[in-house]
């Protein structure tokens, strides 16, 4: 791993396709998704316009990590 892809990762979730194809942020999200089963809402997402609400969306979710944290993740 190389020390910009390293810097890049703690920023944004990244995905190596089986091609070598490498996705970032919102499209690694949605292609986890279709990994684990959830094909169609997936690829729906994919699609202008809807990629640039779930690009938007994970931005905005990523800068701000631990005010969300403190509502989706709590202690038992």
């Amino acid at each position: 791993m190389t020390p910009e892809l390293f810097a890049a990762c703690k920023k944004a979730v990244h995905v190596v396709t089986m091609e070598g194809e490498i996705l970032r942020a919102g499209r690694a999200s949605l292609f986890l998704l279709e990994q684990i089963g959830w094909r169609i809402p997936a690829r729906i997402l994919a699609l202008p316009p809807f990629i640039w609400a779930v690009e938007l969306g994970y931005r905005i979710v990523a800068a701000n990590r631990p005010f969300f944290a403190r509502f989706l993740f709590k202690k038992e």
